[in-house]
């Protein structure tokens, strides 16, 4: 057995052990990633900008002492700048937009010592919750090749899901980090609002909707990763409050006896069968290991909700065109975008900025009543999705119904973009498959500021039920 198979399911910590300890050379782990990506990514479409000159240069070279010193890592195509690599956020508006400079989070994970060896696949914008921009083409899931990944951060899914690297950059607006990793059997937390930087170019993204972290295997990546990561940067709108200790503590910390709360509805919508008995599932070994569990709905007025949400989200495809005709010199035209991003460039048009801070005023209000109802419990745990994977194709808008992706979106999707709204820490966690093999992740909303909790409970749920063993059809 090759160096490639041997490293292939260690998840990034245990990798950085066996740098630290010389047992093995980064470019070794380098050249072994980039064998399981040639060989893999063919099938699955995940990797769409190799960097491999860039990653075996850094690897040759003197490495930054952190906790992944020498680790392969993918980042996903969107809003964290590479300096001189193409970012083209899924559109061919941008297919040679090249940022010169390196996003703050970026310089982190170069600090942090991680080596990035590509870009991955993102649906146009990141608006959808599937991989399949019209520029780069689907991206497929290794558990069914003919179903989803989710999305928006579905290359880096489906690459940490089939072993290419044991981690990879995501982000998330409305679940983008949450709903690929439900498709694809991961862990992915979307930290509190403002706890990693979107500098220098952003302050904050969509009123604070967007977060930034990763997809990875095991709780623990998740924790460090989040530790080299976080924390306010220079001239920073506002941050997340600090943490009480290292995240990475808080991983095999007991959780104490927790209050959860849980439901399988959301803003009107139920989930199917599948991802019910998920929820299900995961409140009865949640009981099993010493937590009060309470099925109690959420109470969200969905009429109001939805038009201030769609009014931001919008809003922001009309900000996102606009702020890339400047950077690339280029007027916005039908043509050079997806039929659904069109329409919500043009859809945003017609808010004006009243519109649009009422909106924003709205959410919040939403935000202050739900902060009130999950005062008395610790968790609320939902599904991730109100689907299993669905199948590609799905949320592609024909020409003569242009919203129609966004509309169907919206029924896949009711459970994460909540967190969005509120700013409020939350996870997937990979416990259940259903009879056709495909993971159905379970998701757990924690306070403002509360990531702690979560990594406790998705440790202790890690330990309970080991899901790093299961590996798709598609793997190395």
């Amino acid at each position: 057995m090759g160096i490639a198979e041997e490293t292939a399911w260690l998840d990034a910590t245990a990798q950085a052990e066996l740098v630290r300890s010389k047992e093995v050379k980064p470019i070794e782990l380098v050249e072994a990633a980039i064998e399981r990506i040639e060989r893999l990514n063919p099938q699955l479409n995940a990797v769409i900008t190799p960097m491999y000159d860039l990653a075996r240069e850094g690897a040759a070279g003197e490495l930054p002492r952190g906790p992944f010193t020498g680790v392969p890592f993918l980042l996903k195509d969107l809003m964290a700048a590479y300096g001189g690599v193409r970012m083209a956020w899924g559109s061919a508006f941008l297919r040679d937009n090249i940022p010169d400079y390196d996003s703050e989070l970026v310089v982190r994970l170069k600090r942090a010592g991680l080596l990035v060896l590509g870009k991955t696949n993102t649906p146009e914008f990141g608006i959808l919750p599937t991989t399949e921009p019209h520029l780069f083409g689907p991206t497929r899931n290794p558990w069914d090749t003919t179903k989803t990944t989710g999305g928006s951060s579905g290359g880096s899914a489906a690459a940490v899901a089939s072993g290419m690297v044991p981690m990879a950059h995501a982000n998330d607006g409305g679940g983008s980090i949450r709903i690929p990793a439900s498709c694809c059997g991961l862990f992915g937390l979307k930290p509190t609002r403002a706890r990693n930087p979107l500098g220098p170019s952003m302050g904050d993204a969509i009123s604070g909707l967007v977060a930034e972290h990763a997809v990875t295997r095991s709780v623990r990546d998740s924790a460090a990763l989040l530790d080299a990561t976080s924390g306010p940067d220079l001239g920073d709108p506002y941050w997340a409050p600090p943490p009480a200790r290292p995240f990475l503590e808080e991983v095999g910390a007991p959780p104490g006896k927790l209050r959860i709360a849980y439901t399988c509805e959301a803003q009107g919508a139920v989930a199917q069968e599948d991802c019910a008995r998920a929820v299900e599932d995961a409140a009865g070994l949640c009981a099993e290991l010493g937590h009060e569990v309470e099925e109690k709905a959420l109470e969200v007025n969905v009429e109001a909700l939805t038009p201030l949400f769609m009014t931001l989200w919008s809003a922001a495809q009309t900000w996102t065109a606009a702020g890339m005709a400047l950077i690339t010199g280029k007027t916005p035209t039908p043509d050079q975008f997806e039929t659904l991003t069109w329409a919500l460039v043009e859809m945003g048009k017609g808010f004006s900025a009243s519109d649009y801070l009422m909106a924003v005023t709205g959410l919040q209000g939403i935000t202050r009543d739900l902060a009130r109802q999950a005062a008395d419990y610790d968790l609320w745990l939902t599904p991730t999705l109100a689907e299993p994977p669905v199948p590609l194709g799905t949320f592609e808008s024909p020409p003569d119904n242009p919203l129609y992706g966004i509309v169907r979106a919206a029924g896949f999707v009711p459970f994460t973009p909540i967190c969005n709204i509120t700013g409020q820490p939350a996870m997937s966690v990979p416990l259940y498959w259903n009879g056709e093999g495909l993971p159905i992740g379970v998701h757990f909303i924690a306070k403002f500021g509360d990531e702690a909790t979560l990594f406790r409970l998705a440790a202790q749920l890690e330990e309970a039920r080991p899901w790093a063993d299961r590996h798709p059809p598609v793997s190395a």
